[in-house]
């Protein structure tokens, strides 16, 4: 009988697996870029997803190789056992009686496999047992036919199996005994098989798995490196771009190509850019102006205390002069402090509040402004969430504005209205309007309207800046018409959440 088998190869001790160090941000004081460090991890996973790859597919065959080793061994114990039980001798057409002529009619049928051995041993009294076997040349160092002390251990075995360790080799082995019952074994079937060269096999193909894991690595490495560096060159376009950014020069923009992830983070820089361009040339123009407003107070202020004399009348009028300039600056400062306050999230506090309820309390507050025709238009009946103070705060300076603008008797009309699903509060005024060049710029921090009636009063300019920044605040606009009649008409125009209808709070 000729069967094919593979062996388990021997667990070792001194297999050692090698793994390359965690790469680390910084190496030798040098920073380390992102595509080295993409690589080098892509290195680091690679190369122990591929050394688990090839273990595994070692661990399955060695374990196909057990199995297989294992069904040899009971195949041919099998087969004996059946011979014993059911075969006869040819010679004499009867059960055998001897066991020496069982084993050997027994083994003149067999055809071993080129690793296995099949052997009839025979016990002799003070002696080891004599063995019977088929020639059969082995490519191992010492097989079992050669080796007697081995034999000797096997036939003593209690066991009906086993793995025999041998400096030469392991054998892995099973056996039947043959004899009386109640007594030792006469004599015994041995299958021992030697699985040195499936052992080979095994390691060969182990081999030649981590040759093939280490080339598609390299190959791998290869191609990551092209590709990653591909990906990353935006990346490198903006660090460049970040580097040659100064406060004077924010003009630069990074080039987007595609529609990836690289694409929109260098469209997010683009726009960082453009708030921040935007930011430096408000803050500019800013401090110029807060600059210019600032100085012109502190000119008359140190001028009149230069010359001013020794009469106490001179000295009443300069005090009075100086006082009223540090009112004005104090204003400015206030106003200064509450525009940078606007940047903050916190700037704006909403709330639930009745607009019917509002506009009255604005109505009330403004009468004290100025000698005027005071009327309040209309009032829009809902709730919405609004930050009331900023909000009265915002009415309140449309209104001194609007008396600024207007002579004793004229009207000044202030109400609220919905459109559509914004809420407008608006203060109109019957005076002279504002010139269709002042229209955009009226709004910006220090500019005022090249026509004014009225008393100019001392105001900086920031007023309706500050009525700009509430209604932002509360994500809305201010919005700029003209009043029938003549005049103007300024609008907060907020899109304030409202109550459900018929909501009973």
């Amino acid at each position: 009988m000729t069967t094919t088998t593979t062996a388990r190869a021997p667990e070792t001790t001194d297999r050692a697996t090698t793994t390359a160090p965690a790469p680390t941000a910084d190496t030798g004081g040098r920073r380390v870029s992102a595509r080295v460090r993409i690589l080098l991890w892509l290195l680091l996973v690679m190369a122990l997803a591929l050394a688990a790859v090839a273990m595994t597919t070692r661990s399955f065959l060695l374990r196909d190789v057990d199995h297989r080793i294992n069904r040899l061994l009971t195949q041919e114990t099998g087969e004996f056992a059946n011979f014993v039980e059911r075969g006869g001798d040819p010679r004499t057409g009867r059960p055998f009686t001897d066991a020496d002529r069982l084993l050997t009619v027994f083994l003149e049928r067999q055809y071993p496999d080129a690793d296995e051995e099949l052997i009839g041993l025979v016990g002799r009294a003070g002696a080891g047992p004599r063995q019977i076997r088929q020639p059969h040349d082995l490519p191992v160092a010492l097989p079992l036919h050669e080796d007697p002390g081995a034999r000797a251990r096997i036939f003593g075995s209690p066991d009906s199996s086993g793995v025999l360790d041998r400096p030469q080799g392991e054998i892995r082995w099973a056996k039947v005994t043959v004899g009386r019952p109640g007594r030792a074994p006469d004599a015994a079937f041995v299958v021992a098989f030697h699985p040195e060269r499936e052992q080979a096999r095994v390691n060969s193909v182990f081999r030649t798995l981590l040759g093939i894991s280490g080339v598609a690595l390299l190959l791998t490495v290869g191609i990551a490196w092209a590709v990653a560096g591909r990906i990353l060159k935006p990346v490198r376009v903006v660090r460049a771009a970040a580097a040659q950014l100064t406060e004077q020069d924010l003009t630069r923009r990074i080039p987007v190509h595609g529609h990836d992830d690289i694409a929109a983070l260098a469209e997010t820089f683009n726009g960082m850019l453009d708030r921040l361009e935007r930011a430096f040339a408000a803050q500019r123009e800013f401090v110029d102006d807060a600059g210019h407003e600032l100085r012109t107070p502190i000119t008359i202020v140190r001028g009149h205390l230069e010359v001013m004399g020794d009469d106490p009348a001179e000295r009443e009028e300069t005090v009075r002069l100086v006082t009223d300039e540090l009112d004005r600056m104090s204003r400015i400062v206030e106003d200064l402090l509450l525009l940078a306050k606007a940047e903050r999230p916190d700037f704006v506090c909403p709330e639930p509040v009745q607009v019917a309820e509002l506009t009255a309390d604005v109505y009330v507050k403004a009468r004290t402004l100025g000698d005027r025709d005071w009327q309040l238009d209309g009032v829009a009946d809902l709730e919405a969430g609004l930050d009331p103070q900023r909000i009265t705060q915002a009415m309140v300076q449309l209104a001194q504005n609007a008396v600024q603008h207007t002579t004793p008797g004229q009207t000044i009309r202030i109400g609220s209205r919905t459109d559509g699903p914004d809420l407008e509060l608006y203060v109109a005024d019957s005076g002279p309007g504002v010139q269709p060049q002042d229209v955009e710029v009226i709004f910006e921090r220090f500019r005022r309207g090249t026509a004014r009636r009225g008393a100019r009063g001392s105001g900086a300019g920031l007023g309706l800046s500050i009525v700009k920044a509430i209604a932002e605040g509360h994500r809305g606009r201010v919005r700029l018409h003209s009043t029938p009649g003549g005049g103007a008409t300024f609008a907060l125009v907020l899109n304030a959440p409202r109550a459900p209808e018929g909501d009973p709070s």
